[in-house]
């Protein structure tokens, strides 16, 4: 796959991922746990069927033989999917968001100690100014020192960090695992969304949501989660970490403008004008890497 549709695509994934805000926005009765349960629950189902079909009878053998890696990272699945959650009832999603945008940094330093990758200045330049616009989206509603939204932004750290190791785990497995390994990173997606199910599932009760609630989480589950999630494993064997990472980052802004349009929350000019730092250092990070590329040939 080419470096520009393997952009392309990941934005694609992004744009998936930021459906979660609005449609939650329209859950009748399921929260906090239950809805992590839920959602992780048809994430799960879908994988399972989708993966034993695709693999067709092989899918236990990748769980045998995938190695540490595939443990790895589905272990970094189950946190991120996790610790978004539990975090937003602790505290707000102002907080939660400003700290999800500290994963290109901590990717891009993972990366360079663990595949002793070098960036290049205008990955570090992007991903300084895409910090900066997501802080001035959020940095006028940040919560003062509370016990609860300390803690709340201390579990909120988990999907950064979770995330650079996630993605230089993959990475890793590309290019120094065994050729059979390689191959069987997918089935980390499935072993996250059903560690993330296991673990709130005690948490959930008493089950309050309704069948439009359920409706709205399966949906969650196959087209915020499952289908994304595959795709953005096969990106990350394409693309450096650290790219990825700085990539996820329009998931913040595809949000908010889903939130505008689906829930009716007109964003301030903070977020117009931190979304728009944001869209203008992924583009300018894209086109000079695009140019390089050109030249080299």
């Amino acid at each position: 796959m080419s470096h520009s549709r393997a952009v392309a695509l990941m934005v694609v994934v992004t744009l998936m991922w930021s459906i979660a805000g609005v449609v939650t926005r329209h859950l009748e009765a399921a929260r906090a746990f239950e809805v992590t349960f839920w959602r992780s629950f048809f994430n799960a189902c879908f994988l399972l069927v989708a993966l034993a079909l695709w693999r067709r009878g092989g899918l236990w053998r990748s769980f045998a033989n995938g190695g540490w890696p595939l443990w790895v990272s589905g272990l970094m699945w189950s946190i991120m999917y996790t610790c978004f959650m539990v975090a937003l009832t602790l505290t707000t999603v102002a907080n939660v968001l400003i700290t999800m945008a500290l994963a290109p940094l901590a990717t891009a330093l993972v990366s360079r100690v663990v595949l002793k990758q070098r960036l290049p200045a205008r990955t570090w330049g992007a991903i300084a100014v895409a910090g900066a616009g997501i802080a001035w989206m959020y940095g006028s509603e940040v919560s003062g020192i509370d016990p609860q939204h300390l803690l709340g932004t201390l579990v909120a750290l988990g999907v950064p960090m979770a995330a650079a190791v996630n993605w230089t785990v993959i990475q890793r497995s590309s290019h120094r695992g065994r050729p059979g390994a390689t191959q069987d990173m997918l089935p980390a997606v499935l072993i996250g969304a059903a560690l993330s199910a296991l673990v709130s599932l005690p948490l959930a009760w008493p089950m309050q949501a309704s069948t439009h609630d359920l409706s709205l989480l399966a949906l969650l589950g196959l087209f915020q989660l499952a289908i994304p999630c595959l795709l953005a494993v096969q990106l990350a064997r394409v693309l450096p970490a650290p790219e990825v990472a700085l990539l996820a980052l329009l998931e913040v802004v595809f949000g908010v403008a889903w939130a505008w349009l689906g829930a009716g929350e007109a964003p301030t000019p903070h977020v117009l004008g931190g979304g728009a730092l944001v869209l203008l250092a992924l583009g300018t990070n894209e086109a000079l890497g695009l140019r390089q590329a050109r030249e080299r040939r």
